[in-house]
């Protein structure tokens, strides 16, 4: 029973990774080049550039605790959108202003954990194109561009792969905001992350549309038809019986609180048939789009439970 439900789940995958557009061929094998290293108090940032996609080199940060050998688990750790366009993965070292103020590299690694981010389409040191602009000429070559930052998140996976101080059987990732609707797709799309940690963008599409709330989202969000195909809570079901917390504000205009409880009940249910009722927890808080240090607290006492 439990097989042909992973068989259902495979095909389903592959459905959902086929609506992302004309992706990169091939899957040569991902190549880094270390451009410095940097130390910290209590931390060492490899500052990388990442072939991930074949057309533009990808600016990466891997960071680990000092003093830690051996293989480490890691958190690919994906930056949030805020407009801050000059920001990208930086926003690892010093958290956006809707983020809890302690720097997830800085509370990452106090834990033991390693760290990869990296810069998105039109971010960070990848900007110089509007966000309109790369979706614009995507569409016209036939991708998605949303694709192509999933794409680059599913090779950086592989690039940990690569990796001796690494430990790949724990594997987590996590991200507000864009981030956390990145950290939930890759959850869904790949086997390989063990645990997912989402703040602040569980949004159910056909209440977004609703509540219209539809112009929140940056245009990158949107993927061609993928409403014929999946809701939300159908593509977050791959996830199970993974372990997964959601964290979101009810006043957040991003995720509307009717669309959370959708999702909720739905997931409820796909980890009751998956025996995996404990891995799942969402919890809502009576704030905007925003991350207290209530949500900052669950989030460690998950990952300290479950990586």
């Amino acid at each position: 029973m439990m097989e042909e439900k992973n068989m259902i789940k495979e095909v389903r995958r592959k459905e959902l990774y086929g609506l992302l557009g004309d992706l990169p061929k091939g899957n040569k094998d991902v190549t880094s080049e270390l451009i410095d290293i940097e130390e910290k108090d209590s931390f060492i940032i490899e500052k990388l550039l990442l072939d991930l996609n074949g057309l533009e080199k990808v600016p990466a940060y891997f960071i680990k605790p000092k003093g830690r050998v051996g293989k480490l688990p890691v958190i690919l750790f994906n930056h949030s959108h805020g407009g801050f366009y000059d920001v990208g993965k930086d926003e690892l070292l010093n958290s956006a202003p809707y983020m809890y103020k302690k720097s997830y590299a800085k509370e990452l690694t106090e834990l033991g954990y390693s760290i990869l981010c990296i810069d998105e389409w039109g971010f960070g040191e990848r900007r110089g194109r509007t966000e309109e602009e790369i979706f614009k000429e995507m569409l016209w070559r036939g991708q998605v561009m949303w694709g192509m930052m999933v794409y680059d998140g599913l090779r950086a996976i592989d690039y940990l792969y690569k990796r001796p101080d690494v430990d790949i059987q724990r594997m987590a990732t996590l991200g507000m905001s864009m981030g956390s609707t990145m950290a939930w797709w890759l959850s869904s799309l790949d086997t390989r992350i063990k645990v997912c940690v989402d703040i602040c963008c569980l949004t159910d599409y056909e209440s977004l549309i609703e509540a219209q709330g539809i112009d929140g989202h940056s245009i990158a969000y949107f993927v061609p038809r993928l409403l014929k195909h999946f809701t939300t809570a159908q593509i977050n079901s791959l996830i199970s019986p993974r372990p997964r917390l959601s964290l979101n504000g009810i006043y957040d205009r991003l995720t509307p609180e009717k669309g959370l409880d959708i999702v909720n009940e739905e997931l409820k249910k796909a980890y009751k048939a998956d025996n995996g009722e404990e891995c799942f927890k969402l919890l809502k808080y009576p704030v905007a789009h925003l991350e207290t240090f209530e949500m900052r607290k669950e989030v460690i006492k998950f990952l300290s439970k479950w990586l």
